[in-house]
């Protein structure tokens, strides 16, 4: 994985990638994205093999069901999975395995990713978009490490029993040592390839399996004495996060904090919009997809933010396919677009989706030939 280890370059010319374009504006930025990617492909002489499948909602209307089991083993076939946002008001009637939210955890779970990263860092030309103050923001910069198959998510027992007036319903939360001890490894080493910190998030003051998290992160540790290790239950790190992002570097946690977490750090950067993700395991493909929702209310209308499912492009280049030049020529270009004032109307700007698509593509040639001087 391109954040762990010295990665060069890969030599590969041919990629096979899944692609799930989703539900809501998920079509939309997803087209955006396969431009720069296919514009990418050129300048690397490399070529991408296109396998587009359906999940959630779209899922749900063609096969009856959020992710087909069939789909699911052939994407387990492919370099990286790239997916959009998933989900509508329409599909939330239904029963709990037949609703959008289902097709998600089955796809993180059915590819292995346990590790989900987010990463929040401010655009220097969008400090003024954040909820902070502009000398509070300027210090966003941080990772977040979010444990992804594990938790209240996938805990059982679960489920709902019982009739009016004594309906009753019940999630587990759990966590087995590896499944804590393996994320903890890789946050370890990514803070070693940033500024050596790990923030790990729990409640250890009254959960049993948050103390279990801090007891087996601790001793990972051990094997990491040069990156500082501290701890902070999840009420307070919300705090501290709106208080003083500056002193995070990467933040350590389980899935249900980490979703709430990384969501709140959507708002220090600016928007949601610009979040993207990354989701890795072991062995199968990683899967890439951005941090905002479907956004049914502006689907169809060209309203929509780019620059997320862009910059996921962007992850899935790095830590999926090995392509560290790729990815930076693609960061770089979303950079100078928006140095250059391109702004979607979340941003407070008036473009459509295409346009911003259109001005990225256009500072992208702009990385391609700095690369090539």
């Amino acid at each position: 994985m391109g954040y762990f280890e010295a990665m060069q370059q890969s030599t590969k010319k041919r990629y096979r990638l899944a692609i799930l374009p989703g539900d809501g504006i998920g079509p939309e930025v997803m087209e955006a994205a396969l431009r720069v990617m296919e514009r990418v492909g050129e300048a690397e002489g490399i070529a991408f093999e296109f396998e587009e499948y359906r999940i959630g909602g779209a899922a749900i209307d063609a096969y009856g069901e959020p992710l087909r089991d069939a789909d699911l083993d052939r994407m387990r076939a492919c370099d990286a999975a790239l997916m959009a946002a998933i989900g509508g008001t329409r599909w939330d009637r239904g029963p709990a395995h037949l609703r959008p939210e289902a097709g998600l955890l089955k796809i993180r779970k059915g590819l292995g990713v346990f590790a989900n990263l987010r990463p929040a860092k401010i655009f220097r030309e969008l400090v003024g978009a954040s909820r902070l103050k502009p000398e509070v923001a300027s210090r966003v910069d941080l990772i977040v490490f979010r444990e992804l198959t594990g938790g209240l998510y996938f805990g059982e027992p679960r489920g709902r029993t019982g009739a009016p007036p004594a309906r009753e319903a019940l999630n587990t939360m759990r966590y087995g040592e590896s499944e804590v001890r393996r994320i903890a490894e890789m946050a370890f080493r990514a803070a070693r390839l940033r500024r050596r910190r790990v923030t790990s998030v729990d409640k250890a003051n009254v959960l049993e399996v948050s103390q279990l998290w801090r007891e087996i992160v601790v001793e990972t540790h051990r094997s990491f004495s040069d990156v500082e290790l501290t701890h902070l239950y999840v009420d307070n790190a919300a705090m501290q996060l709106v208080r003083d992002p500056g002193q995070f570097d990467v933040i350590l946690t389980e899935n249900l904090f980490g979703d709430i977490l990384s969501d709140l750090c959507a708002e220090l950067v600016g928007s949601i919009g610009l979040m993207p993700s990354a989701s890795l395991g072991a062995a199968n493909p990683g899967l890439f997809e951005p941090v905002h929702g479907s956004a049914p209310d502006i689907a169809g209308k060209g309203l929509a933010n780019p620059l997320a499912m862009i910059l996921t492009a962007a992850m899935m280049f790095r830590h999926g396919l090995s392509l560290p030049r790729s990815a930076g020529w693609i960061e770089s270009a979303v950079e100078s677009a928006l140095e250059g004032g391109a702004r979607t109307t979340d941003l407070g700007g008036r473009m459509s989706t295409q346009e911003m698509t259109a001005c990225v593509l256009k500072h992208l040639e702009g990385s391609v030939a700095k690369s090539h001087v």
